[in-house]
């Protein structure tokens, strides 16, 4: 039986994928729908034209905190006014 040398589709995706850009964005909970997009097309674009990468490449990943699980300054952004 002849050993063939040929990475397998799942190697080769798990490569792939590990040198692709992936943005990670943590935003406070409220934003709509249409401004979430159009963040994912301008962080994607932005990603296109300052690295060279293929917009298909780009995994922009989105993060809705509430506002009681985010501070600065000390300070809840819950108990600002």
């Amino acid at each position: 039986m002849a050993h063939h040398n040929r990475r397998t589709p799942s190697h080769t995706s798990q490569t792939r994928r590990r040198h692709m850009p992936t943005l990670r964005v943590e935003l406070l909970e409220g934003r709509t729908p249409e401004q979430k997009k159009a963040l994912v097309r301008a962080l994607t674009q932005a990603v296109v034209d300052t690295l060279g990468s293929k917009p298909e490449s780009v995994d922009v990943l989105l993060f809705d905190i509430k506002r009681q699980d985010w501070a600065t300054g000390g300070q809840l952004w819950s108990e600002r006014s």
